[in-house]
């Protein structure tokens, strides 16, 4: 009998779970950033490597492709364990009992280019081509056929990394997240001190370049979704508390460096963040060519005579 890539893999005697565990730590990363690059909820990976939750086999497809073994090993029923030389590759062939789940997929996946992206692989390619067609069409409009066409593939071998269409949206918004947490984290390595920060955060937020543009229409048509999905909902909630954490932080760090002033740290994350959206939600409605709107550079002083006004000790410690 076939298996839906959606079914749920019985995992009695713990086998699957201890293989997972092994490519997880073969793959040199913890379990978070594993995560992270198969798009998997890392709660949901903690709880089926111990026991309480069942992987799917969509979700042990992404992790044979990210750590470069056989999907049926994974299953207990390949013959050999390693399908490519070395992780993160793509091309990945389902084999054994991935393979019966989804035969179409397997030959499918067979054929595929590689999508040419360094620690990527199927998955991530389509999650990034689908974020990209999110940006250029909105949710709505991409149907899986225009994902596989951009990744050179089957719609079977789509749905068979993601099954359906609510998956696909979890892992955008997912993978979005995660980029988004990341270059936070690599620029606020770089600051000097918390009004350094600050700046650095509330630059990453302008939608002044070609790519910050294409991240904030996906993030206003993700916004459009979460009120609608409970799963895309509660991701957005748990993004917007650890962004306003983040940002409130960097404001307590302030207030103890004495390069702002003594607030309260959680409320003012929420003004900052909340006119940082306001704004940039502006921005993208404007027409470049349509005088009168709000643009980019608009939305930047804005901001930074926020800061200035509203938290910097002295204005120069801010200023744009």
């Amino acid at each position: 009998m076939q298996q839906d890539p959606g079914s749920r893999v019985a995992d009695t005697v713990g086998d699957v779970s201890v293989r997972v565990r092994q490519v997880i730590g073969e793959a040199g990363c913890s379990q978070r950033e594993f995560a992270r690059r198969i798009v998997m909820d890392p709660s949901k990976l903690s709880r089926s490597l111990g026991g309480s939750r069942r992987f799917t086999v969509a979700e042990l497809a992404r992790i044979a492709d990210a750590g470069g073994v056989d999907a049926g090993w994974l299953l207990g029923s390949g013959t050999g364990r390693s399908v490519r030389g070395g992780a993160g590759t793509d091309g990945a062939v389902p084999t054994g009992a991935a393979r019966t789940a989804a035969p179409a997929t397997a030959s499918a996946a067979a054929s595929a280019p590689a999508s040419g992206s360094p620690g990527g692989g199927r998955p991530l390619q389509i999650v990034r081509e689908t974020v990209r067609l999110i940006a250029e069409q909105g949710f709505h409009a991409v149907r899986v056929s225009d994902i596989a066409e951009a990744c050179a593939t089957s719609t079977a071998a789509i749905h068979y990394h993601f099954p359906g269409r609510a998956e696909l949206l979890e892992a955008a918004v997912r993978w979005c997240m995660d980029e988004d947490t990341a270059r936070r984290s690599a620029h606020l390595a770089e600051a000097a001190d918390a009004a350094e920060e600050l700046r650095q955060l509330v630059e990453l937020q302008i939608p002044l370049s070609a790519q910050q543009r294409r991240q904030w229409r996906v993030w206003l048509d993700l916004w459009a979704e979460a009120a609608r999905s409970t799963a895309v909902g509660r991701l957005h909630v748990d993004y917007y508390r650890q962004w306003r954490t983040t940002v409130a932080d960097v404001i307590r760090r302030g207030v103890d460096q004495g390069v702002f002033r003594d607030v309260d740290p959680e409320s003012a994350a929420l003004r900052l963040t909340a006119l940082i959206d306001g704004l940039a939600a502006q921005v993208l409605a404007t027409s470049p060519d349509r005088p009168g709107g709000t643009d980019a550079e608009a939305m930047r002083g804005a901001l930074f005579a926020h800061v200035a006004t509203e938290l910097a000790a002295e204005p120069a410690a801010v200023r744009p």
